[in-house]
């Protein structure tokens, strides 16, 4: 497969036509007034530029071929322009329409990168700027601001994504443009991705294996890696942000350059936080964790071929909490920790055609995972230096070392359009293999095949959009069979149990249908109908050992089938222009759910929990409504609610189901004369209801609300511009503990009050 995508890709290039042209002209508001920095991007070449001081603007050396063309600027409507290119000088003349509500942003996880006004599924859109606003300590709880995504906590270190009610291999995530695998399926496996480098994060809610294939079920976090600098630009930036409660700081520096042709970029990070403090005042012991980030790009331009690199490396060392003992202000983790390295390179290529394209992306990942516990390492006097403690860390060999590769690939052919008919054409696949270092071995040394076909289409009509597509997918998944030995008290003896060897092959048929239309201007509806697939996982069909993270032992199932959805999705949008109202809501059917449920039985001092299956079905919604008051311009009001309900078809409800959230945000937006600029101030309140919705083995978790807030812009002080975000989180030191915490079990508390204050400026 692989010699068979590298020949397309030089065949492709040896066939091009050659030749560039040059689009330019003007940019006003409905009054003729020239716009000045309204930003101009062509998302497929990875340049842009933005209009000068009389609203004109240029750009040279575009390949032949159809392009979209995005117009941007804050406070006016997004455009796109679909142009045909075989001229030499394209003018393009653009009128943009004042627009009170958010900006207008072009989708980047859907194969027709579209605007989200003109979508057919509704995807969730947030820019990393915003991310920063909300103080997150990490990316994850950064994302929770979206209507139906939750996180599924492990203290402040490690967040897992859930939407609406779905989490762990359900949902898939995409970072530097490749499908994120870094043995996912542990509660105590974190993202492994940092929050520096990402332009913005999107959310598709629902199934999208017809775009992704296996493991989409739930739905797609696809993080958009930070954008290239525009055409013959140098941009430079340090940013600091710092948190009271953890005593914690983020150090980013980067840089990046674009010419005619070549553009790059690298950003450094650095993250380093204590022990969280509870609202009582107790630091949670070993909660504490450092992280290390970098990221490279590299990208080509050149007639009819475009062409971006990108690489990131990502340390994680993570403390794991057992319980809260010692109290301390080291940063040095204690045993247990973890220590995980995880590499992604991804290659994206377009290569364009009189009136059609060719993608093809390619992807390699490198996850590196170890355990470190007590009983592997040398004890150490109570007294000895955290130095001393550290340098010994890294003398021990971890007990639990995986060591998981990824080669992804995924070929799109967009076809020459027909009519009002946009097809795309596919061919997706994955090569994966695992290897175990370590004493322990949870899962066995394993190889992942998949291979999946694909095609889409949309047809456009005057006042509405038709989104139809299927999808085959096949995966064979091949294990080694193993023998291992578990602990028992000291009054009985070991016990040894064979793993047997799996050869599996697991395969679906799904499809898709979407319809938007509008009723009126003002009114949007969208009804998305889908089935998706996911196949059994190794650690579903192969567990046999502790989780020290989620303190259980977990006995995999050989005779898993695939997990089989359809789900439906109704969207309504009501917008005017100081008022904006939308409701969605979901039905999702789920044959043979895969769950862990407990045999009653204890292993290794653990209790022992076994996967099975059963069919199951969630359903809700979410809805909220922004005001936008006249005359009062400056004022933002929002308010939503969210909601899941998840039970299996015997009327037990599923685990790890989120509380229902009703989120309030009252927002002032402002400029002071010349020196404080696109400032905001807000307060957030978010109110979680009672969970008693719960499971055999869960624990239901009390109603409670949290206040925030938040207070920033852009500042202009002496001839130094710098933006600032000051965030102040759970304001008035609120106890509670979240359902999806996985310290509830333990009783610990959730971070209590943080104070977080981040800068960034250009060098």
């Amino acid at each position: 497969m692989k010699k068979i995508i590298c020949s397309l890709v030089f065949t492709s290039i040896a066939f091009m036509t050659y030749g560039q042209v040059s689009i330019s002209g003007s940019v006003t508001d409905e009054n003729n007034n020239p716009l000045l920095g309204v930003d101009i991007y062509i998302e497929t070449l990875h340049t842009g530029t933005t209009t000068d001081i009389e609203g004109n603007y240029i750009l040279n050396k575009i390949p032949h071929g159809t392009f979209t063309v995005t117009y941007s600027y804050i406070g006016f409507k997004t455009i796109q322009k679909e142009l045909e290119l075989h001229q030499n000088q394209t003018d393009v003349n653009i009128v943009l329409v004042e627009s009170i509500f958010n900006m207008d942003e072009v989708i980047v996880s859907t194969p027709f990168n579209r605007l989200q006004s003109e979508n057919v599924m509704k995807i969730e859109v947030l820019k990393a700027k915003q991310i920063k606003q909300n103080g997150s300590v990490n990316l994850i709880e950064g994302i929770t601001s979206i209507a139906g995504v939750s996180q599924i906590s492990t203290g402040v270190s490690i967040g897992k994504p859930v939407i609406r009610g779905l989490s762990g291999n359900r949902v898939l995530v995409y970072s530097q443009g490749v499908r994120l695998e870094n043995q996912q399926f542990g509660g105590e496996h974190g993202l492994g991705v940092a929050q520096a480098g990402v332009e913005s994060v999107e959310v598709i809610k629902g199934p999208a294996s017809l775009l992704y294939g296996s493991d989409a079920l739930g739905g797609v976090i696809y993080i958009t890696p930070e954008k290239f600098a525009h055409k013959n630009e140098f941009v430079a930036n340090l940013g600091e942000t710092m948190y009271s409660n953890t005593q914690g700081m983020q150090t980013t520096f980067g840089m990046k350059q674009s010419g005619e042709q070549w553009k790059y970029l690298l950003r450094g990070a650095y993250n380093s936080h204590i022990d969280y403090k509870t609202p009582d005042g107790n630091r949670v012991t070993n909660s504490r964790f450092n992280e290390l980030n970098f990221n490279a790009g590299i990208a080509f331009v050149d007639d009819n071929v475009s062409s971006e690199l990108r690489y990131n490396y990502n340390q994680n060392n993570i403390g794991i909490t057992e319980e809260i003992h010692e109290q301390t202000k080291s940063r040095s983790l204690e045993l247990p920790y973890q220590k995980v390295n995880n590499h992604i390179i991804g290659w994206h290529n377009h290569i364009f055609f009189d009136n059609s394209k060719l993608d093809i992306d390619l992807g390699y990942i490198y996850d590196d995972r170890n355990e470190f516990e007590d009983e592997h390492g040398h004890e150490e006097d109570e007294h000895e230096e955290d130095e001393h403690e550290e340098d010994e860390h890294e003398l021990m060999e971890p007990a639990l070392r995986m060591k998981l590769k990824t080669f992804s690939y995924n070929a799109k052919y967009h076809a020459p359009k027909f009519g009002n008919t946009s097809i795309i054409l596919g061919a997706q696949g994955m090569h994966q293999t695992n290897a175990n270092y370590g004493e322990e071995i949870l899962i066995p040394n394993a190889t992942i095949n998949d291979f999946g076909v694909y095609s889409t289409a949309t047809i456009d009509f005057e006042n509405s959009s038709l989104l139809i597509g299927m999808r085959y997918d096949n995966r064979n998944l091949e294990s080694e069979e193993h023998e291992l030995e578990h602990d028992h008290n000291e009054h009985e003896e070991d016990e040894e149990h064979h793993i047997e060897a799996l050869n599996k092959t697991f395969n679906s048929f799904n499809g898709s249908i979407g319809y938007k239309f509008n009723i009126i201007e003002s009114i949007t509806t969208r009804i998305n109908l889908a089935t998706g697939y996911r196949a059994p996982n190794l650690a579903e069909l192969t567990s046999n050992g502790v989780h020290h993270g989620v303190n259980r032992f977990e006995i995999g199932n050989p005779n898993l089938e695939n997990e089989q959805n359809f789900q439906a999705d109704l969207a309504f949008e009501y917008t005017s222009k100081h008022f904006e109202f939308f409701i969605n809501g979901f039905y999702n059917q789920i044959s043979n759910y895969i769950y862990l449920a407990p045999t009653g039985e204890e292993e290794d001092g653990a209790p022992v929990f076994e996967y099975t299956q059963d069919d199951s079905k969630l359903y809700g919604g979410e809805f909220g409504l922004h005001l936008h008051p006249h005359p009062l311009h400056w004022l933002h009001i929002e308010s939503g609610f969210e909601m899941v309900i998840g039970k299996q078809d015997n009327g037990d409800y599923l685990t790890l189901i989120p509380a229902n959230k009703w989120t309030n945000t009252f927002r002032a937006e402002f400029d002071i004369k010349d020196w404080w600029n696109n400032g905001y101030a807000s307060i957030i309140t978010q109110s979680y209801l009672e969970q008693n919705n719960v499971s055999g083995f869960e624990t239901a978790t009390g109603a409670n609300t949290l206040v925030n807030f938040a207070l920033g812009g852009s500042f202009d002080l002496a001839n130094l511009k710098f933006d600032v975000q000051a965030s102040l989180n759970n304001a008035f030191n609120q106890e509670y503990i979240s359902h999806l915490s996985r310290f509830k079990n333990d009783g610990i508390p959730n971070i209590g009050t943080n104070f977080v204050l981040g800068f960034s400026f250009n060098i």
